[in-house]
């Protein structure tokens, strides 16, 4: 089984009805996905569609595109929506300097408000991070030593500085279509180096869709494709990749994972639309 750790299923719904993408998943072997939070306004539109789906879940977040209207300064609405039980992260989150949608002391208090609030719930926090690798570090870092918390660095796209610090505090790293991307190799030679124990994949979907897929529009069933080359980057089996990934997401998503190992889920009733 693997998991799309990362997609955004509210966006695909816009454009129809995602009963047979979340079925095209199952198909393809992709046994659960996390459909991710970009602002709290739209938050009971991703909730809706994680409660839609037994082997769907959610996270609640800003994204740092949407931090200037959206921002949280503390983590109080974010904890208070993180107790629904298909909540399983929080995010994302971040820093964005490439499009800079969101003024960047905004962006950052945003970014502290949502690691407050993955350190008090235990849920991990999803980082984007682009073009801000030394502020997202400096950031990072600061808050763990004020109290750890739990996190992964999404749609890793940055150099080995950024993978080494994260790694460095425990954080877990997640791969979408981008390594599978011709002109990706400095992204490949860093992946090589991330321990297998410290690996996730997603696809970003609608976003990134990889090779063979590019040009389509991204859905959770094209994880296969960027699970298929990660493990031909770390030199494993894709039975071994796919394992170890799935291993990954249920110790960091510790929430979603007493739901997957539950007794009874992946029979038939167990997966797919809800009834």
């Amino acid at each position: 089984m693997l998991i799309d750790s990362h997609c955004h299923l509210d966006y695909l719904q816009r454009d129809g009805d995602i009963d047979e993408i979340v079925a095209r998943a199952g198909r393809a072997g992709v046994g659960a996905m996390v459909t991710i939070s970009t602002k709290l306004s739209e938050f009971p539109i991703v909730l809706a569609i994680a409660e839609r789906y037994p082997n769907v879940f959610c996270s609640v977040g800003v994204h740092p595109h949407e931090a200037e209207a959206e921002g949280q300064e503390n983590p109080d609405l974010l904890l208070e929506l993180a107790r629904h039980p298909k909540v399983v992260g929080i995010g994302e989150t971040g820093l964005d300097y490439f499009y800079e949608h969101a003024p960047r002391t905004k962006q950052q208090v945003s970014f502290r408000a949502h690691i407050a609030a993955a350190r008090e719930s235990g849920l991990p926090l999803i980082v984007h991070a682009r073009d801000a690798d030394d502020d997202t570090v400096a950031i990072m870092r600061e808050e763990y030593n004020r109290g750890s918390y739990p996190a992964v660095i999404h749609c890793f796209t940055a150099g080995p500085a950024l993978a080494r610090a994260a790694l460095d505090m425990g954080f877990y790293i997640s791969l979408a279509g981008v390594v599978t991307f011709r002109n990706a190799e400095s992204l490949r030679d860093t992946v090589r180096e991330v321990p297998l124990d410290r690996l996730l994949v997603e696809t970003d979907s609608p976003y990134l869709a990889p090779v063979p897929k590019r040009g389509k529009t991204n859905e959770p069933a094209f994880v296969v494709h960027t699970a298929e080359k990660l493990s031909e980057i770390k030199g494993v089996s894709t039975d071994l990749l796919s394992e170890a990934t799935t291993a990954n997401f249920k110790t960091l998503f510790s929430r979603a994972a007493a739901v997957l190992d539950a007794p009874g889920f992946g029979t038939a009733s167990g997966t797919g639309a809800s009834q």
